[in-house]
């Protein structure tokens, strides 16, 4: 079935809708005591744990897309849910995370969000929605339509409006695990240097999805994950959402090479075989690529 723009608008809408009330759910436990639970993910805390918000959260979620499967006849992939594959067979899909950044949730901290996309079979984003029940900012993009931040135009300075300014760095709860740490952040503020930039400066430690959107927020600035042989990395719900948002901003969303970020993987969610690169300079990016390709073991 191929969508039209007024169907497209429509389910915007509707991602819209159940973004909020699923984020007006997770707010609603903000002074609540919620238990910690562990599920098999990726090579880090930040994607094992999991809690009854996130799964509420994707019921609800779920619950109000559901119509839309059959109307439009949709596939879908939750984090929470298994993978029933239907997304390999179907033209589109809709990939949500109910609760990204539940390590930040359980602690109290800044950089949790709902994320909802609407992805072709090819992988390509077509909506993007991501709700930060913390703050109340809502993201929206439609592909071709830009973007939107608390239903505003959205878009990203340009580049001389930014000079001066330092570099900033997103990081997520796995950057500062790695072994290669203390040479990573010194390639970084040579990459700012190099780049004209007046430092580094990193952002606190936030899921994927917020990450994402701080990065948007805060230019110049970038967020990656680098390829490695073992699953994790993200998965296909984190950054489905975000990379329509970028792409619709005119930043850059690629795998770490500069592809297109392989959004409907059918072997893994997972997103460790390409990493990714997200940003709101080209140039940023080739500085950073460079740099980056000498660090022995930086590659997994």
């Amino acid at each position: 079935m191929s969508l039209t723009q007024e169907n497209i608008a429509y389910l915007s809408q509707c991602a819209i809708t159940a973004a909020r009330e699923a984020g007006d759910l997770i707010a609603s436990y903000s002074s609540k005591e919620v238990v910690v639970q562990r599920k098999s993910g990726g090579d880090n805390l930040a994607s094992q744990v999991v809690t009854e918000v996130d799964l509420r959260s994707e019921t609800v979620i779920v619950r109000m897309l559901q119509p839309t499967l059959e109307q439009f006849n949709l596939a879908l992939l939750t984090e929470e849910s298994a993978d029933d594959k239907a997304r390999l067979e179907k033209d589109y899909f809709w990939c949500i995370d109910p609760l990204d950044g539940t390590l930040s949730f359980t602690e109290g901290v800044p950089g949790y969000a709902v994320s909802i996309a609407l992805v072709s079979q090819a992988g390509e984003p077509l909506i993007g929605v991501v709700y930060n029940p913390l703050s109340g900012t809502l993201y929206s993009a439609i592909k071709g339509q830009g973007a939107l931040r608390n239903n505003e135009p959205w878009s990203l300075p340009s580049s001389s409006s930014v000079t001066g300014k330092p570099l900033t760095i997103a990081r997520d709860w796995s950057f500062t695990e790695q072994a290669s740490y203390p040479q990573l952040i010194e390639t970084l503020e040579s990459v700012a240097k190099k780049s004209g930039l007046s430092g580094l400066q990193t952002l606190e430690k936030g899921g994927g999805v917020m990450n994402a959107c701080w990065v948007l927020e805060n230019p110049p600035a970038c967020y990656f994950k680098l390829p490695k042989p073992n699953e994790g990395g993200g998965c296909l719900w984190d950054f489905a959402a975000t990379a329509c948002l970028f792409h619709e901003v005119g930043g850059i969303a690629t795998d770490y090479y500069g592809q297109a970020l392989d959004l409907n993987r059918p072997d893994s969610t997972f997103m460790n075989h390409r990493g990714v690169m997200f940003a709101t300079d080209q140039s940023i990016v080739i500085e950073l690529r460079k740099a980056l390709d000498v660090i022995p073991g930086s590659l997994g």
